[in-house]
Protein backbone atom coordinates (compact mmCIF):
# COMPACT_ATOMS: atom_id res chain seq x y z
CA UNK A 1 0.00 0.00 0.00
CA UNK A 2 0.86 3.23 -0.50
CA UNK A 3 3.22 4.54 2.96
CA UNK A 4 1.82 8.12 1.95
CA UNK A 5 -1.63 7.63 1.77
CA UNK A 6 -4.54 8.02 4.13
CA UNK A 7 -5.35 5.72 7.40
CA UNK A 8 -8.84 5.84 8.47
CA UNK A 9 -10.60 4.11 11.35
CA UNK A 10 -14.40 3.91 10.69
CA UNK A 11 -16.06 2.71 14.12
CA UNK A 12 -18.97 1.01 13.30
CA UNK A 13 -22.59 1.48 15.75
CA UNK A 14 -25.16 -0.42 16.26
CA UNK A 15 -23.78 -3.71 17.84
CA UNK A 16 -26.06 -4.44 20.01
CA UNK A 17 -25.53 -6.42 23.37
CA UNK A 18 -23.43 -9.41 22.70
CA UNK A 19 -24.71 -12.82 23.94
CA UNK A 20 -23.20 -16.24 23.85
CA UNK A 21 -23.84 -18.06 21.23
CA UNK A 22 -24.14 -15.03 19.33
CA UNK A 23 -22.22 -14.37 15.76
CA UNK A 24 -19.70 -11.51 16.07
CA UNK A 25 -19.19 -11.81 11.92
CA UNK A 26 -22.86 -11.28 11.09
CA UNK A 27 -23.51 -8.85 13.06
CA UNK A 28 -20.12 -6.49 12.12
CA UNK A 29 -21.96 -6.98 8.64
CA UNK A 30 -25.26 -5.82 9.75
CA UNK A 31 -23.76 -2.97 11.57
CA UNK A 32 -21.95 -1.72 8.40
CA UNK A 33 -25.19 -2.23 6.15
CA UNK A 34 -27.05 -0.41 8.21
CA UNK A 35 -23.83 2.08 8.22
CA UNK A 36 -23.30 1.63 4.12
CA UNK A 37 -20.10 0.80 5.16
CA UNK A 38 -18.76 -1.36 2.18
CA UNK A 39 -15.52 -3.72 3.30
CA UNK A 40 -12.53 -2.88 0.83
CA UNK A 41 -9.53 -5.38 -0.05
CA UNK A 42 -6.99 -4.94 2.87
CA UNK A 43 -9.53 -3.44 5.78
CA UNK A 44 -8.54 -4.53 9.19
CA UNK A 45 -11.28 -5.14 11.86
CA UNK A 46 -10.59 -4.75 15.50
CA UNK A 47 -12.82 -6.05 17.64
CA UNK A 48 -12.35 -5.40 21.47
CA UNK A 49 -12.01 -8.66 23.46
CA UNK A 50 -15.29 -8.08 25.94
CA UNK A 51 -17.29 -8.94 22.89
CA UNK A 52 -15.68 -11.91 21.77
CA UNK A 53 -15.75 -13.37 25.40
CA UNK A 54 -19.19 -12.88 25.83
CA UNK A 55 -19.88 -14.39 22.52
CA UNK A 56 -18.11 -17.55 23.61
CA UNK A 57 -19.46 -18.08 27.30
CA UNK A 58 -16.64 -16.95 28.65
CA UNK A 59 -17.94 -15.28 31.18
CA UNK A 60 -18.30 -16.27 35.22
CA UNK A 61 -20.48 -15.41 37.99
CA UNK A 62 -18.81 -14.96 40.93
CA UNK A 63 -21.73 -16.15 42.95
CA UNK A 64 -20.88 -19.87 41.64
CA UNK A 65 -17.01 -19.43 42.66
CA UNK A 66 -16.09 -21.62 45.61
CA UNK A 67 -12.21 -19.78 46.67
CA UNK A 68 -9.31 -22.21 47.60
CA UNK A 69 -7.09 -21.81 50.47
CA UNK A 70 -4.44 -20.50 48.22
CA UNK A 71 -7.07 -17.78 46.63
CA UNK A 72 -8.21 -16.58 49.91
CA UNK A 73 -4.55 -16.26 51.25
CA UNK A 74 -3.76 -14.64 47.77
CA UNK A 75 -7.15 -12.21 48.44
CA UNK A 76 -5.42 -11.18 51.79
CA UNK A 77 -2.68 -10.20 50.43
CA UNK A 78 -3.87 -7.86 47.50
CA UNK A 79 -7.40 -7.05 48.92
CA UNK A 80 -9.38 -8.55 46.29
CA UNK A 81 -12.79 -10.50 46.63
CA UNK A 82 -11.10 -14.14 47.51
CA UNK A 83 -13.56 -16.00 44.51
CA UNK A 84 -12.35 -13.21 41.87
CA UNK A 85 -9.12 -14.22 42.82
CA UNK A 86 -10.05 -18.13 42.36
CA UNK A 87 -10.78 -16.95 38.92
CA UNK A 88 -8.05 -14.87 38.16
CA UNK A 89 -5.51 -17.92 39.31
CA UNK A 90 -7.67 -20.48 37.47
CA UNK A 91 -6.27 -18.43 34.16
CA UNK A 92 -2.54 -17.97 35.25
CA UNK A 93 0.61 -20.06 34.51
CA UNK A 94 2.31 -18.16 37.14
CA UNK A 95 2.18 -14.65 39.44
CA UNK A 96 4.38 -12.16 38.55
CA UNK A 97 3.77 -9.72 41.07
CA UNK A 98 1.74 -9.04 43.57
CA UNK A 99 1.13 -6.50 46.66
CA UNK A 100 -1.39 -3.92 48.29
CA UNK A 101 -1.11 -0.33 47.44
CA UNK A 102 -2.08 2.54 50.08
CA UNK A 103 -5.30 2.89 48.82
CA UNK A 104 -5.90 -0.71 49.89
CA UNK A 105 -6.66 -2.15 45.93
CA UNK A 106 -3.77 -4.09 45.34
CA UNK A 107 -2.52 -5.56 42.44
CA UNK A 108 -2.33 -8.75 40.88
CA UNK A 109 0.04 -9.08 38.07
CA UNK A 110 -0.07 -12.53 36.37
CA UNK A 111 1.11 -14.68 33.04
CA UNK A 112 -1.70 -15.58 31.70
CA UNK A 113 -1.62 -19.36 30.12
CA UNK A 114 -1.79 -18.06 26.98
CA UNK A 115 1.26 -16.39 28.12
CA UNK A 116 0.20 -12.51 28.27
CA UNK A 117 1.81 -10.77 31.08
CA UNK A 118 -1.74 -8.66 32.44
CA UNK A 119 -3.36 -7.38 35.69
CA UNK A 120 -6.55 -9.90 36.76
CA UNK A 121 -5.15 -12.02 33.76
CA UNK A 122 -7.55 -10.08 31.86
CA UNK A 123 -10.81 -11.06 34.03
CA UNK A 124 -12.77 -7.98 34.13
CA UNK A 125 -16.48 -7.24 35.58
CA UNK A 126 -16.82 -3.77 33.47
CA UNK A 127 -19.65 -3.71 30.54
CA UNK A 128 -20.57 -7.01 31.55
CA UNK A 129 -23.79 -7.01 33.71
CA UNK A 130 -23.06 -4.84 36.43
CA UNK A 131 -23.58 -7.87 39.33
CA UNK A 132 -20.97 -10.48 39.81
CA UNK A 133 -20.10 -11.75 35.99
CA UNK A 134 -16.87 -11.27 35.15
CA UNK A 135 -15.30 -11.80 31.73
CA UNK A 136 -12.61 -14.02 31.09
CA UNK A 137 -9.96 -13.79 28.03
CA UNK A 138 -10.55 -15.84 24.73
CA UNK A 139 -9.19 -19.57 24.86
CA UNK A 140 -7.43 -18.88 21.45
CA UNK A 141 -7.91 -15.30 20.53
CA UNK A 142 -6.13 -15.96 16.81
CA UNK A 143 -9.03 -18.47 16.57
CA UNK A 144 -11.47 -16.08 17.31
CA UNK A 145 -10.44 -13.33 15.10
CA UNK A 146 -10.14 -16.36 11.97
CA UNK A 147 -13.68 -17.28 12.85
CA UNK A 148 -14.88 -13.27 12.23
CA UNK A 149 -12.60 -12.58 9.43
CA UNK A 150 -13.57 -16.31 8.04
CA UNK A 151 -17.08 -14.69 8.08
CA UNK A 152 -16.58 -11.31 6.44
CA UNK A 153 -14.90 -12.71 3.81
CA UNK A 154 -17.22 -15.23 2.45
CA UNK A 155 -19.79 -12.72 2.76
CA UNK A 156 -17.99 -9.74 1.40
CA UNK A 157 -15.31 -11.56 -1.24
CA UNK A 158 -12.71 -9.30 0.22
CA UNK A 159 -9.81 -9.68 1.73
CA UNK A 160 -9.75 -8.86 5.70
CA UNK A 161 -7.72 -8.88 8.51
CA UNK A 162 -9.02 -9.53 11.99
CA UNK A 163 -7.73 -7.99 15.17
CA UNK A 164 -8.69 -8.73 19.07
CA UNK A 165 -7.93 -5.82 20.93
CA UNK A 166 -7.69 -6.16 24.54
CA UNK A 167 -6.83 -2.77 27.18
CA UNK A 168 -3.97 -2.90 29.32
CA UNK A 169 -1.20 -1.34 32.06
CA UNK A 170 2.33 -0.86 31.17
CA UNK A 171 5.83 -1.60 32.94
CA UNK A 172 7.25 1.80 34.28
CA UNK A 173 4.45 4.33 32.21
CA UNK A 174 0.96 5.54 33.93
CA UNK A 175 -2.14 4.79 31.46
CA UNK A 176 -3.76 2.00 29.83
CA UNK A 177 -3.45 1.47 26.08
CA UNK A 178 -5.06 -1.49 23.52
CA UNK A 179 -2.95 -4.24 22.23
CA UNK A 180 -3.74 -7.01 19.77
CA UNK A 181 -3.88 -10.04 22.12
CA UNK A 182 -5.40 -12.53 18.70
CA UNK A 183 -5.20 -12.05 15.03
CA UNK A 184 -5.81 -13.70 11.77
CA UNK A 185 -4.89 -12.46 8.00
CA UNK A 186 -2.24 -10.39 9.19
CA UNK A 187 1.83 -10.61 10.11
CA UNK A 188 1.34 -9.05 14.06
CA UNK A 189 4.87 -7.75 13.40
CA UNK A 190 6.45 -5.96 10.18
CA UNK A 191 10.32 -6.71 10.06
CA UNK A 192 12.18 -3.59 8.56
CA UNK A 193 15.29 -5.05 9.20
CA UNK A 194 17.60 -5.04 5.79
CA UNK A 195 15.66 -1.74 4.39
CA UNK A 196 17.35 1.26 4.25
CA UNK A 197 16.66 4.35 5.85
CA UNK A 198 16.50 8.19 4.59
CA UNK A 199 19.80 8.31 5.07
CA UNK A 200 20.50 5.35 2.91
CA UNK A 201 21.76 3.19 6.51
CA UNK A 202 20.23 -0.61 6.64
CA UNK A 203 18.10 -1.15 9.48
CA UNK A 204 19.23 -3.85 11.67
CA UNK A 205 16.45 -3.79 14.32
CA UNK A 206 13.49 -2.62 13.45
CA UNK A 207 10.30 -5.06 13.73
CA UNK A 208 7.61 -2.86 14.34
CA UNK A 209 4.13 -4.31 16.27
CA UNK A 210 1.86 -3.73 13.27
CA UNK A 211 -0.82 -5.65 15.03
CA UNK A 212 -0.83 -3.09 18.68
CA UNK A 213 -0.13 0.38 16.70
CA UNK A 214 -3.43 -0.63 15.09
CA UNK A 215 -5.08 -2.01 18.10
CA UNK A 216 -3.91 0.97 20.46
CA UNK A 217 -5.27 3.51 17.61
CA UNK A 218 -8.71 1.60 17.31
CA UNK A 219 -8.93 2.31 20.93
CA UNK A 220 -8.57 5.73 20.93
CA UNK A 221 -12.44 5.18 19.51
CA UNK A 222 -13.35 2.17 21.27
CA UNK A 223 -13.90 3.61 25.01
CA UNK A 224 -15.56 1.54 27.67
CA UNK A 225 -17.97 4.21 27.86
CA UNK A 226 -18.80 4.42 23.96
CA UNK A 227 -20.27 1.21 23.20
CA UNK A 228 -18.45 0.74 19.97
CA UNK A 229 -16.61 -2.49 20.54
CA UNK A 230 -15.83 -2.76 16.91
CA UNK A 231 -13.60 -0.70 14.59
CA UNK A 232 -12.25 -0.34 10.76
CA UNK A 233 -9.26 0.13 10.08
CA UNK A 234 -8.28 1.52 6.15
CA UNK A 235 -4.97 2.12 4.04
CA UNK A 236 -2.56 0.71 6.95
CA UNK A 237 0.02 -1.52 5.54
CA UNK A 238 0.54 -4.78 6.75
CA UNK A 239 1.82 -7.81 5.63
CA UNK A 240 -0.94 -10.40 4.73
CA UNK A 241 -0.60 -13.71 5.77
CA UNK A 242 -1.66 -16.12 8.53
CA UNK A 243 0.18 -14.97 11.59
CA UNK A 244 -0.27 -15.35 15.74
CA UNK A 245 -0.30 -12.74 18.25
CA UNK A 246 2.05 -15.62 20.13
CA UNK A 247 4.64 -13.50 17.60
CA UNK A 248 4.27 -10.32 19.94
CA UNK A 249 5.40 -12.47 22.62
CA UNK A 250 9.19 -12.43 23.71
CA UNK A 251 10.82 -15.26 23.70
CA UNK A 252 11.99 -15.77 27.22
CA UNK A 253 15.32 -16.63 26.03
CA UNK A 254 15.42 -12.94 25.12
CA UNK A 255 14.09 -10.95 27.81
CA UNK A 256 15.84 -9.72 30.10
CA UNK A 257 13.23 -8.52 32.63
CA UNK A 258 12.24 -12.59 33.47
Amino acid sequence: MDKTGEIRFVPLKGIPEVKEGDSLGEMILHAAAREGFSFLDGDIVVVAQKVVSKAEGRVVNLSQVEPSGFAVTVSEEVSKDPRLVEVILGETRRIVKMDERESGKGRLIVETIGGLVLANAGVDASNVSGGEDVTLLPLDSDRSAGVIRKHIEQETGKYVAVIISDTVGRPWREGLTDIAIGCSGMRPLSDRRGEADTKGLLLTATEMATADQVACAAGLLMEKTAALPVVVARGVEYIRGEGSSDELIRDPAHDLFR
